[in-house]
């Protein structure tokens, strides 16, 4: 999920990958690794992003945090159940 939207946002800007990779002082094959979601991106790297992107690290997190849970939990037998008891459990606070 992030990955694509990296890679939008990038493309948008019209940046070419080895450009995101020297502002964040990483290689370029990360940065596909990244966009192509076999590397999860850190917090750190996200914030960076953000401003190069020029948006909000607000509207990113969402997408962040998305796939951090769906790492987690993709291959788990009682995934489902184990999400929604979550949901219920932050949505009591």
């Amino acid at each position: 999920m992030l990955g694509e939207k990296l890679r939008e946002l990038r493309e948008a800007k019209g940046l070419v990958q080895r450009q995101v990779a020297a502002d964040l002082q990483v290689d370029t094959a990360y940065i596909s690794k990244m966009e192509h979601n076999e590397k999860p991106v850190s917090r750190n790297h996200l914030k960076k992003l953000s401003k190069l992107y020029s948006v909000a690290e607000n509207d990113l997190l969402p997408i962040w945090l998305a796939d951090k849970v769906l790492q987690l939990v993709e291959n788990e037998k009682f995934s489902v159940e184990a999400l929604e008891m979550a949901l219920n459990k932050v949505k009591q606070k």
